[in-house]
């Protein structure tokens, strides 16, 4: 079977962090299917583009440097579009869809596949309905609000999600926000972005060499956040729980993990609750380096808050591959993942004061932390690592493909 992939978000250099979890589905996809992935050209790519993915770029501006949209550029805080999106965007729909339709016709993939609703499903929906191909779309988190922000892309996202044969969301959230544009509660599967459990997996080395870099002590607990600086994530209701009392005596360390809008304000917070130095701001870190930060932490903390909606971060499944307990909030797809009691704790959103109970606990139960760990990495094994993710696609696909 052929599988067709349109994303905004790929990988384009060892390290990069844009869009690895779509990669990561399509190689698992590739190891049993042909796989096809549209994306638009961007002046940073240094990969090859053949491989047992097949990766096929379009130019939509002229000269190359305009080439700004995508690759986790497009969105202010993840909140609304930046200005030049407006400018460039109708550019990418026209030369999106006259790439994709011109392969598509050709090669003939049995099924489509758009990660993210606008632009990738609108552009996957026009294709699916001029060659009859089956379309899937997945809704990974900013798409749900750039869709209801204005009259045309409320009508673009309702022609794609009235087109789709499957819809996929990786939280409740995203899967409701998307209900009032017209999407079919009968079409959805909740199918995450899951995590790759033979390459992220519990491994000290080089741990201890992290935490001297980082002039962590030893016997520090390093509660880390891996994620974008903007106000979705919530990091600003972690530092508000390391002001918390509960956790003045307790050697707690917080690892930022990241880049974004909100950065600086945050890094202001911090210093004016008077736990900038409980704080250790990192920046972007290359994907062949992540896994010493998750092995290196005691836990990881995604505080997320349901506005905007968000989908389940692929931190918190790359965390539990490594054995760490996790301590989310009951949105944005946390509880697809994380057990309460089990694998980690789910706190209220926005609520700091419970969130530094939680932490006090895990910092204060080193075998409770164990424990949770142990059984998050058996979750990973058993039902969210990528080959269960990827069969689940598969057997959708196939009845798409054979129902169409």
């Amino acid at each position: 079977m052929h599988i067709g992939v349109l994303t905004h978000n790929y990988p384009r250099f060892s390290g990069d962090f844009s869009g690895t979890f779509v990669e990561a589905l399509c190689e698992e996809l590739a190891r049993r299917q042909r796989v096809t992935v549209w994306a638009p050209y961007d002046p940073a790519y240094r990969r090859p583009l053949d491989g047992a993915v097949q990766l096929r770029l379009y130019r939509y501006a002229w000269p190359d440097k305009l080439h700004r949209l995508g690759y986790m550029r497009t969105m202010h805080s993840d909140l609304a579009l930046r200005l030049e999106a407006y400018a460039l965007s109708p550019a990418l729909f026209v030369r999106g869809i006259q790439a994709v339709m011109a392969d598509a016709r050709r090669d003939r993939p049995a099924v489509l596949h758009a990660h993210w609703l606008l632009p990738n499903g609108f552009i996957a929906a026009v294709v699916s309905r001029q060659l009859g191909i089956p379309l899937a779309i997945s809704i990974p988190g900013s798409d749900a609000q750039v869709a209801r922000s204005n009259p045309l892309f409320r009508a673009m996202a309702r022609f794609a999600l009235q087109q789709a044969t499957l819809l996929t969301a990786n939280s409740a959230d995203l899967r409701d926000a998307v209900i009032p544009l017209g999407a079919d509660l009968r079409r959805f599967d909740m199918i995450i972005y899951g995590t790759d459990p033979k390459a992220l997996r519990p491994d000290a080395t080089g741990v201890a060499a992290l935490r001297q870099q980082l002039a962590i002590a030893p016997d520090a607990v390093v509660a880390l956040c891996v994620g974008r600086m903007v106000p979705k994530k919530g990091f600003d209701v972690l530092i508000r729980a390391l002001a918390d009392p509960i956790l003045r005596e307790l050697p707690i360390i917080g690892v930022m993990v990241g880049e974004g809008d909100n950065k600086a304000a945050w890094q202001i917070l911090a210093a004016e609750l008077g736990v900038g130095e409980r704080l250790r701001w990192v920046g972007n870190v290359p994907k062949t380096e992540i896994s010493r930060y998750y092995n290196m932490a005691d836990l990881l903390a995604m505080p997320s808050v349901s506005r905007p909606a968000d989908g389940l971060n692929v931190c918190v499944l790359d965390a539990m591959s490594c054995g760490k307990p996790v301590i989310g909030t009951p949105v944005a797809g946390n509880p697809l993942a994380v057990v309460d009691g089990v694998t980690g704790i789910i706190v209220p959103e926005q609520d700091p004061v419970t969130l530094a109970a939680a932490l006090a606990l895990l910092a204060a139960n080193p075998a409770l932390r164990q424990r949770m760990g142990m059984a998050a990495r058996q979750r990973i094994e058993d039902e969210l690592g990528w080959p269960h993710l990827a069969q689940r696609y598969i057997a959708h696909f196939t009845n798409m493909a054979l129902t169409a």
